[in-house]
C-alpha cells in the first residue's frame, strides 16, 4: 500500500482545462483572470479589497510593509506556526516577539496577550503589529483582539494561511471585520491550491493601494498617484521600493477553478474530522478541541499523545506509522525554539504551553479527497500502536 500523505491537492478536469484555457489566451502571467480570482475570493470572504501575490510569505511581508513596520517597531506572533509567521517582520527590520499558546486552541491565549500588553505599556515596547495565527483553519477570538488593538494601539494582520472556508461567529474567516489585514495561502497542502500563490485582503483602501504597488516593484502606472504629470499611456513611476510579488493568470486561473469546489472541500474535511473524532475516543490522546464561536476549515487534525499513558515515545509512534503507510507529521516546531531565533536571545523554556504541545503533537493525514478507508486504517494502525504501548 502506498503511504497515505497528510495532505494532497485535488485537481480536476475542469481545474485542468481553467488552465489549459489560461495557456491559449493571450495573457499567461498578468491578465484578466487574476484580476477575476481576486474579485471572487473577495466576494466569497466578504472583504472590500484583495491583492493576489506569489505565495503567503509575500503576502505576509507586503502586510507589514503596508503598515509601516520598519526598525524599531515591535511585531508579535505565534510560536506555534510556520517561520514565515515572524520572519516577515525581520524582513521589514522590525524586533519580533511571541505570545504563548491556549492549551486547548493551539492559538495565541488570550490571557498571556492581555498580561504580556500590560508589561508592555509600562515598559514602552507595546508592539506596532500582532499577528495571530488561525491554527489548523480554527479562528482566534479576534473580537477580544480587536478590543485590545483599540486600547493598546496595535494594527492586526490575521495569518489565515489555514482558514480560507472556515468562520468565526458565523462570519467567514478573512472578512477584516475584526482586523486590518487577513492574509491567505494557496499552496497545495492548503484548502484551495493555485500552485503556489496568496493574498492580501482588507478594507481599508488606503491599504489596499500601497499593497498592489509593493506587489509590483513600487511601480504605479495611475496618473492620479504620480509625482508631476504623466508623459504619456506607456508611462509608468516607482514611487516604493517594492518587490516582484505578482501571481500569474496560469495560477490565478486554477485557484479560480478551484474556489468553485472550496465549500465541498471544507465540508468533506469537516466530516473526516467528525469521524476522526469518534474513532479515536478511548485512547491515549487528545482530540482537537473546537472554540463554540468558531468553524474550522480543518486544514490540519492534530492530536496530542498522553505520553504519561504511553511506553513509547512520539517519534516512535511517527516511525511506526510511517512504516505502515500513514504520512503523520508534526505541526509545528516552535519558531523560537529555531536555531536562528535562539541566536537572537531567545531560549527553550520562553513559551512553555508551545513547547509542552509540540512535545506531544501528532498531525494526522487529512485531505478532501481522503476516503472513510483511509481514514480507518489510520486509526487502525494507531490503535494498535498505542494499545500495545498502553502503560495503563
Amino acid at each position: 500500500m502506498s503511504m497515505i500523505p497528510y495532505a494532497k491537492q485535488s485537481i480536476s478536469e475542469q481545474d485542468i482545462e481553467a488552465v489549459a484555457k489560461v495557456l491559449r489566451s493571450d495573457f499567461i502571467t498578468q491578465g484578466p483572470v487574476v484580476v477575476q480570482f481576486e474579485q471572487a475570493i473577495a466576494e466569497y470572504c466578504g472583504a472590500d479589497y484583495t491583492i493576489a501575490v506569489s505565495h503567503g510569505t509575500a503576502a505576509l511581508h507586503l502586510a507589514c510593509l503596508a503598515l509601516d513596520v520598519g526598525e524599531g517597531d515591535s511585531v508579535w506572533t505565534s510560536p506555534n506556526s510556520f517561520v514565515a509567521s515572524a520572519n516577515c517582520a525581520l524582513y521589514c527590520g522590525a524586533k519580533i516577539d511571541f505570545i504563548d499558546i491556549d492549551p486547548q486552541t493551539y492559538n495565541i491565549s488570550m490571557t498571556q496577550l492581555k498580561d504580556k500588553l500590560k508589561l508592555a505599556e509600562q515598559n514602552n515596547t507595546l508592539p506596532k503589529v500582532l499577528i495571530p495565527v488561525h491554527f489548523s483553519g480554527q479562528s482566534c477570538d479576534m473580537q477580544a483582539i480587536k478590543s485590545l488593538s483599540q486600547q493598546y494601539g496595535f494594527s492586526i494582520i490575521e495569518d489565515a494561511a489555514h482558514a480560507l472556508g472556515g468562520e468565526y461567529q458565523k462570519t467567514k474567516i478573512g472578512s477584516c471585520h475584526y482586523s486590518d489585514i487577513s492574509i491567505m495561502s494557496f499552496h497545495p497542502a492548503k484548502m484551495i491550491t493555485s500552485g503556489e500563490g496568496g493574498m492580501l485582503l482588507t478594507n481599508r483602501q488606503d491599504l489596499a493601494d500601497s499593497i498592489e504597488q509593493l506587489r509590483s516593484h513600487g511601480i504605479t502606472r495611475n496618473p492620479e498617484q504620480m509625482k508631476g504629470a504623466s508623459h504619456g499611456s506607456w508611462y509608468y513611476q516607482q514611487l516604493d521600493l517594492g518587490f516582484n510579488y505578482r501571481i500569474t493568470d496560469i495560477q490565478a486561473a486554477l485557484g479560480l477553478s478551484q474556489l468553485q469546489r472550496l465549500d465541498d472541500f471544507v465540508s468533506q474535511r469537516r466530516a473526516l474530522a467528525k469521524h476522526y473524532n469518534e474513532k479515536l475516543q478511548g485512547l491515549a490522546l487528545t482530540i482537537p478541541w473546537q472554540h463554540p464561536d468558531t468553524q474550522s476549515s480543518w486544514h490540519l487534525y492534530v492530536i496530542c499523545l498522553q505520553l504519561e499513558h504511553l511506553n513509547v515515545g512520539r517519534k516512535q509512534i511517527f516511525d511506526l506509522l510511517r512504516q505502515a503507510g500513514v504520512g503523520v507529521h508534526v505541526h509545528y516546531i516552535p519558531i523560537h525554539t529555531q536555531p536562528f531565533y535562539q541566536e537572537k536571545g531567545f531560549k527553550e523554556g520562553d513559551f512553555p504551553a508551545s513547547e509542552a504541545y509540540y512535545a506531544t503533537a501528532l498531525t494526522l493525514p487529512l485531505f478532501a479527497e481522503m476516503s472513510v478507508e483511509q481514514l480507518d486504517f489510520i486509526v487502525d494502525n494507531l490503535t494498535k500502536i498505542l494499545h500495545v504501548n498502553d502503560g495503563l
